[in-house]
């Protein structure tokens, strides 16, 4: 039987989307077993043609549409409808794990934050609704796909969510600078003197106060997940044990270059990178 009772072209399909997508998520879904690994590409999937949607060089009214449409993907789901591979397999992952509508629906709204105007400096309550969204609303998700719908792994998620999302906004200041976007919060901004401005603040001597401020934030965050984990299945949360790992080495790497040279890209030591390695082969 294939996983997920899916179709096989469906479940090839939507391998491959991940596999092109290029990043290390493919990789490190690999310790899970066939029906969760399938589920987790599926929600991986979606999160992808949804991101993609809010990124793409249209117009508002042609995002918005392409988000509505998802919304209208989403709904159908739930009631047992589905109009293409990547649907299909949702389909099976909802039926088999209780994954939950409001949250695909919180990511899709995530996006069309991005999409709807050009985030620059967000309030912190702002920023929390947006890392909720797009990074700890996924994390639910997955902790289903993984296999524990406990409250303790939705609080694995909404701590460890907002912990990668932090160290994403450390690791691509320079990158959305370029493209107008400044994901640093407002007060911590106007606390540190640093001017609101994407190009401005990233020439700002107040930025690396701002920036070593968000590392402990996302430092305190991952301590929060680490916390939730020990109320948790153990096997469930080793996916999400591995991405803590892998996302702490990162931010790592970031503390170590500094915040004054931000096009040079953090660089993980080479032994670090094998012990998660190593890590992920063990057994849970």
């Amino acid at each position: 039987m294939t996983a997920l009772a899916a179709a096989p072209g469906d479940l090839a399909l939507v391998e491959q989307m991940v596999r092109r997508a290029g990043t290390s998520f493919y990789r490190g879904m690999k310790v899970l077993p066939p029906d969760r690994r399938a589920a987790m590409y599926a929600i991986y999937a979606f999160c992808r043609a949804v991101d993609d949607i809010a990124d793409e060089p249209a117009s508002d009214a042609a995002r918005q549409a392409g988000l509505d449409a998802w919304r209208a993907r989403i709904a159908a789901l739930y009631a047992g409808q589905a109009d293409d591979a990547v649907c299909r397999v949702l389909l099976a992952a909802v039926k088999q794990y209780g994954l939950r509508q409001q949250d695909f629906l919180a990511v899709i709204d995530g996006m069309a934050m991005d999409a709807e105007t050009v985030i620059v400096a967000p309030g912190l309550a702002a920023l929390d609704v947006y890392c909720d969204r797009v990074a700890s609303a996924v994390g639910r998700l997955s902790v289903r796909a993984f296999g524990d719908a406990s409250e303790a792994a939705d609080r694995v998620a909404s701590a460890l969510g907002r912990a990668l999302q932090y160290t994403n906004i450390l690791r691509d200041l320079d990158e959305d600078a370029r493209r107008g976007r400044l994901y640093l919060p407002r007060e911590w901004l106007d606390a540190a003197g640093v001017p609101p401005d994407p190009l401005l603040a990233l020439a700002s001597t107040g930025l690396p106060t701002v920036c070593a401020r968000m590392a402990q934030a996302s430092r305190a965050y991952f301590a929060e997940a680490r916390m939730a984990m020990a109320g948790c299945d153990r096997a469930a949360m080793r996916p999400a044990r591995l991405m803590a790992e892998s996302y702490l080495a990162v931010l790592d790497a970031l503390e170590r270059r500094g915040w004054h040279d931000l096009r040079r890209r953090p660089r993980v030591p080479r032994l670090r990178k094998l012990r998660i390695l190593a890590y992920s082969l063990l057994p849970a």
